[in-house]
């Protein structure tokens, strides 16, 4: 029979079985993208109806994009179970299966405005399937050696990621809940901040791990599209120069971020710079004009990392480059 190579020697050959879950952060970040156009319409000079066109074009490229890449995914614990664990031993596994289950209740975003009855459905599913995974990262970590527990930024995607979910909550009529997500991811934020604060003081970050730290911005900019949504404009305003703060100092240490050259760990510059990019048109007024300017900039950003990305798929290669697990 035939073989391929996998972790830990060789594994049988077969469609899917080392699909490798780097590809989730990245189409993340478009689905985001895509979220970052809808909130442009109407903020700009732009011709009647054309960022919402632009952004419910870009949303369905995305969303069938990452439908593909979740039933590839898919195929690996449905042939062996424990390739689930596996992934989640190593950064690459674990941001790219924690922004899997993120992207699902992203698409409940996506989906609120055009059928509410099934974005409710894929959010409780996407909720639900996070806090699972969640608590099995929490299972796994709490196995392995105190070096490789670490707190880092991927403990903003497991922990701090309900807080997506807020995001179809309230326009969804579940303000109750979008009220618990925000509160609850809040203090998590807070308590991920601050460990990770910590680590770096101890231990300076690797050049291959540096554009991981994009996603602590990640936090503050959802936290704040939260608040809006739930009516809590003071902790928004608050949560907008927060994310200022973060995104300045990103921006000047742009060239020791990206040291080590294009890998598939770019993926993690996408969600936070359409995230941001949407929250600041969301707070509008003076936040409108240096929004758009991030808006462009994710624009401009965020497809080419994708391309890349789903290229090294494509080819195989980005199995090898991020250790995939084998099913």
């Amino acid at each position: 029979m035939a073989r391929a190579p996998g972790r830990g020697g060789l594994a049988p050959a077969g469609l899917w079985r080392r699909m490798p879950p780097a590809v989730f952060p990245p189409l993340f970040g478009l689905i985001g993208l895509g979220l970052a156009w809808r909130r442009a319409e109407g903020r700009f000079a732009l011709p009647e109806g054309w960022a919402a066109a632009a952004a419910e074009m870009l949303l369905g490229a995305a969303g069938l994009l990452f439908a593909f890449a979740l039933v590839a995914w898919a195929a690996k614990p449905l042939r062996r179970p424990g390739v689930l664990a596996e992934e989640l031993r190593i950064l690459p596994g674990q941001a790219g299966v924690m922004a899997m289950s993120l992207s699902l209740m992203l698409m409940a975003a996506v989906l609120a405005p055009h059928a509410p009855g099934p974005a409710r459905g894929i959010l409780v599913a996407g909720l639900a399937m996070h806090l699972l995974l969640a608590g099995l990262l929490a299972a796994v970590l709490a196995a392995l050696p105190a070096e490789a527990r670490r707190p880092g930024p991927v403990f903003h995607l497991a922990f701090v990621g309900p807080i997506i979910g807020g995001l179809a909550a309230a326009p969804l009529g579940l303000a109750g809940l979008g009220a618990v997500l925000l509160w609850a991811s809040a203090v998590a934020a807070v308590l991920v901040w601050a460990l990770s604060a910590a680590g770096l003081a101890r231990r300076p970050v690797p050049p291959p791990l540096r554009p991981l730290l994009a996603i602590h911005l990640a936090p503050a900019s959802v936290l704040g599209s939260v608040a809006l949504l739930q009516g809590e404009d003071g902790l928004a305003g608050v949560l907008g120069w927060l994310s200022a703060a973060i995104l300045a100092v990103l921006a000047a240490r742009l060239r020791w971020l990206v040291a080590a050259g294009f890998s598939p760990l770019w993926g993690a510059f996408t969600f936070p710079l359409a995230a941001t990019a949407g929250f600041w048109l969301a707070l509008g007024g003076a936040w409108t004009t240096p929004g758009g300017l991030v808006l462009v900039a994710a624009t401009l950003a965020i497809p080419p990392i994708v391309l890349r990305v789903l290229r090294g798929w494509a080819d195989g290669t980005l199995a090898a480059r991020t250790n995939a697990a084998t099913a």
